[in-house]
């Protein structure tokens, strides 16, 4: 399954696996809006799998948009490997 993003009242709608396959056009989608927004909310209820390079890009999203004063929060019940990863890098 690829992963398909969509948005609506300002949240980012995420379904599918963030993996290799998937990994590049993620960053690049989402590196693109952050540089555009001052806010991205990202929702993962529908994310199925995400891998290590998932998890860093996610949180490297994170650390620039505190570093460019910006937010960028992941809400939802989406993968639970999500929150450890970026738990583990205290950013939770």
């Amino acid at each position: 399954m690829s992963l398909q993003i969509s948005k609506k009242n300002g949240i980012f709608y995420l379904k599918g696996k963030i993996n290799s396959s998937t990994l590049k056009s993620f960053i690049t989608y989402f590196e693109y809006n952050l540089s555009q927004s001052k806010k991205i909310i990202i929702n993962i209820d529908k994310i199925l799998e995400i891998d290590r390079g998932g998890v860093e890009a996610i949180y490297n999203f994170t650390k620039n948009a505190i570093l460019k004063q910006k937010v960028f929060s992941v809400i939802g019940y989406g993968c639970k490997e999500i929150y450890d990863g970026i738990e583990q890098k205290n950013l939770l």
